[in-house]
């Protein structure tokens, strides 16, 4: 199969998975391996091929990104369960100080998100914005969008969250995850600057329940701090998180200086992202030490590896569907006609991120199927060549881009949407006024600076 034919033939099948996750409530697992097999089948990869080609392209995933994805959710579990997470949303309102609840909660929001999954952080941190919201008379409207926008930000762009190490994964950027990290932090500014002042204008349009009432029971924010009768100091919550970005770059550093002997050689080893990781893993079993939950680490481990298989056998669907387009000769025929879609450059996995999340609702799904499309940055035969994107600046960008895509937009297809609304006390009809619209913020404003990255950097 060749030409049209083959386009209408991709676009169908996109069609059909996306129907199949979103209508038909197919696991999306389920529904992008069948989309591969079918897809392989239809377009004429020889039969004897396609074992092979499915099983290698599922396996190369775990192999390369695997062991990161769960080290890092696990980090995250700890934080949660230790009250470790609570600690650095405390750190972060001293910081911000009294007059700016909603920068608080963003930020807040932003750091907790960084290892946490944002559904868990936003559970995690609601207690502090109700408490914040009755001491300070704020807009819980505006708290809620703030601190929504804060934890889908780092969600979508910055690892050890499973979605930005399994794009990193899947684009061939394994060593680069440090790069990552920093371009993540980066491009997450505009986003959360957007949000801020639109939580604040929203906040003066919409009321929720929390603002129309009069008197709220519950307990004070400091009441809330007191409650945590052991909860861990400032370093011991930092360490997990910070550690291995620390160990990555005393890598990057004695890769670049070219360091040798033993020195240069123990640097390299403890910044390659597995042991990385590691290191922070051990810091978390610190943590638990401190709050006396070590007798808790197995179902810690075992909740984290429930939670992050689905994301593993997603992640390595979305690279088997991705070599299935290759195989198929769909860059080749695009390469024929380029023209128009080197010009998309950058904005291409953006729009297609945006359709899978706006269709389907999960930014995860989103992000692991987009990258499986693009390829990596070392295979000549993959979207991201075609498109001209072969650098690792380049790769990390796309990451970026695609974070961007995931975020736009949440609605009622998304957990997501419903945490948000229901733990802000806001009906539907509001949550698209406000959870909806600042998602389509945040992605619009992030993709057009990481356009305007790519102009200078690409």
């Amino acid at each position: 199969m060749s030409g049209i034919s083959l386009i209408i033939t991709f676009v169908i099948a996109i069609v059909i998975m996306i129907v199949a996750i979103s209508k038909w409530k197919l696991h999306p697992f389920l529904a992008i391996m069948g989309i591969s097999l079918v897809l392989a089948l239809v377009v004429g990869i020889p039969l004897k091929d396609i074992p092979n080609l499915i099983g290698g392209a599922f396996s190369g995933t775990f192999q390369s990104i695997g062991i990161v994805i769960i080290l890092g959710a696990l980090i995250g579990t700890m934080l949660e369960k230790t009250g470790a997470a609570l600690k650095l949303a405390e750190m972060t309102a001293r910081l911000v100080g009294p007059k700016h609840p909603e920068l608080a909660m963003e930020i807040m929001g932003w750091v907790v998100s960084i290892p946490v999954f944002c559904d868990s952080g936003f559970v995690i941190l609601d207690p502090i914005r109700k408490a914040l919201q009755r001491k300070t008379r704020y807009s819980s409207v505006a708290m809620t969008v703030a601190l929504s926008a804060g934890l889908y930000t780092s969600h979508v762009f910055i690892p050890p969250t499973p979605g930005p190490i399994a794009a990193a994964g899947s684009l061939g950027l394994e060593s680069h995850l440090l790069g990552v990290i920093g371009w993540g932090a980066l491009v997450s500014i505009p986003g959360l600057a957007a949000a801020f002042f639109f939580a604040n204008w929203i906040g003066k349009r919409v009321k929720s329940a929390e603002d129309a009432a009069e008197t709220q029971d519950g307990p004070t924010y400091e009441d809330l701090l007191r409650s945590f009768k052991n909860l861990p100091n400032g370093f011991l919550s930092l360490a997990p998180i910070v550690t291995p970005i620390l160990a990555m770059a005393a890598g990057s550093v004695a890769s670049m200086a070219g360091l040798n002997g033993n020195a240069g050689t123990f640097l390299k080893f403890i910044g390659q992202p597995i042991i990385a990781l590691t290191v922070g893993v051990l810091f978390g079993v610190i943590l638990l030490f401190h709050a006396g939950k070590t007798g808790d680490f197995y179902e810690m481990t075992n909740e984290t590896l429930k939670v992050v298989g689905p994301i593993l056998f997603i992640t390595a669907a979305g690279g088997v569907l991705g070599k299935v387009i290759v195989a198929a000769g769909f860059v080749d025929y695009m390469k024929g006609n380029a023209a128009v879609l080197s010009a998309m450059g950058i904005f291409f996995p953006f729009i297609v991120a945006a359709i899978l999340k706006t269709a389907q609702g999960s930014s995860t799904v989103a992000i692991t199927t987009t990258a499986g499309i693009m390829g990596s940055i070392a295979e000549s035969g993959s979207m991201m060549s075609l498109l001209g994107l072969t650098t690792p600046v380049a790769g990390i960008l796309t990451v970026m881009a695609i974070g961007a895509g995931a975020m736009t937009v949440s609605h009622a297809n998304d957990s997501y949407f419903w945490v948000v609304t229901n733990f802000g006390g806001m009906t539907p009809q509001n949550g698209y006024k406000t959870q909806t619209a600042v998602t389509l913020v945040c992605g619009v404003v992030s993709i057009i600076f990481i356009w305007i990255l790519s102009l200078f950097l690409i």
